[in-house]
């Protein structure tokens, strides 16, 4: 039976310590950190998550605020309302709610956002610097992050093991692979196109997964022994699933992350993390 990387508990101990370093930055500057939240449109289950967002900042001491703008907002208008947060010195950390409206390009209004506030870690330069594992001088994309805390707290060895990463998202699949590989690990990164694909994740000692495809993993595609990070998350006849057969995995696997309850609570807490180093990071502190 594997043991259960659990992401409420973790999320939990890094927000504890965040509000009290919050606390702490609350009486040195004189006030806390600031986070703004872009929404474009109507989506509900936007809505949801950026409500989710404001909740988590206000238990940690972070200021929230949420920029609603209307379904109708052109690309130039969505520029011009993010260059304008973003020259407002008493904000740290800026994200646009993805996804947006169709017509909206959010490649292009990240780079309206200057790389010290950008706490999605989705600038061209953040990229960069976790390509070239310069955690300290950046700010890593959420998700990544939150795995590799899982790593860390659980004492998993990454150094000389396989590991595969199935998806290869700009947001996730290639920045964690390639803090796997700034880690030492051996990294294979498969996606859609992958030929045979069990071929490479029966070899994994470390399996991260994010498709978006329900219970594609099964067991007798995970090697014995194998720690498991199932990112994904769907929702199949009224239930929220991930990548990964949960059920048929863990019994198999070293280590699994469940859904919910993985890693979906420690994006978020990264989230706030960022937007506390941001804010540290702008005042030289």
């Amino acid at each position: 039976m594997a043991v259960i990387l659990d992401g409420k508990r973790l999320s939990e101990k890094i927000r504890s310590e965040l509000r009290e370093e919050v606390e702490e930055l609350k009486r040195k500057v004189g006030r806390p950190p600031k986070l703004v939240v872009v929404l474009v449109g109507n989506d509900p289950a936007s809505e949801i998550y950026v409500r989710n967002k404001e909740k988590a900042s206000q238990k940690v001491g972070i200021e929230s605020v949420v920029k609603r703008l209307p379904e109708a907002t052109t690309q130039e208008e969505l520029n011009k309302v993010v260059s304008e947060i973003n020259n407002d010195e008493t904000v740290d950390g800026i994200i646009v709610q993805l996804p947006l409206p169709g017509g909206l390009s959010c490649r292009e209004v990240v780079n309206y956002i200057s790389p010290e506030k950008d706490v999605d870690g989705f600038h061209p330069v953040n990229v960069g610097k976790c390509t070239l594992g310069l955690y300290d001088e950046g700010l890593m994309p959420c998700t990544p992050a939150g795995v590799m805390k899982f790593f860390e707290e659980y004492g998993i060895e990454l150094q000389g093991k396989n590991a595969v990463m199935v998806g290869h998202s700009n947001i996730v699949g290639k920045p964690l692979a390639n803090m796997l590989l700034n880690a030492n690990a051996t990294v294979s990164v498969c996606h859609v196109y992958t030929e045979d694909l069990s071929s490479y994740t029966r070899r994994a000692d470390i399996l991260c997964v994010a498709t978006g495809v329900p219970h594609l993993i099964k067991a007798d595609m995970v090697k014995e022994g194998a720690v498991v990070i199932d990112i994904g998350i769907s929702r199949v006849d009224g239930k929220i699933v991930g990548d990964v057969d949960f059920d048929a995995v863990k019994e198999k696997a070293s280590a699994i992350t469940p859904v919910p309850g993985g890693v979906g609570p420690m994006t978020v807490t990264m989230l706030l993390f960022n937007t506390v180093k941001a804010f540290k990071m702008r005042l030289g502190i």
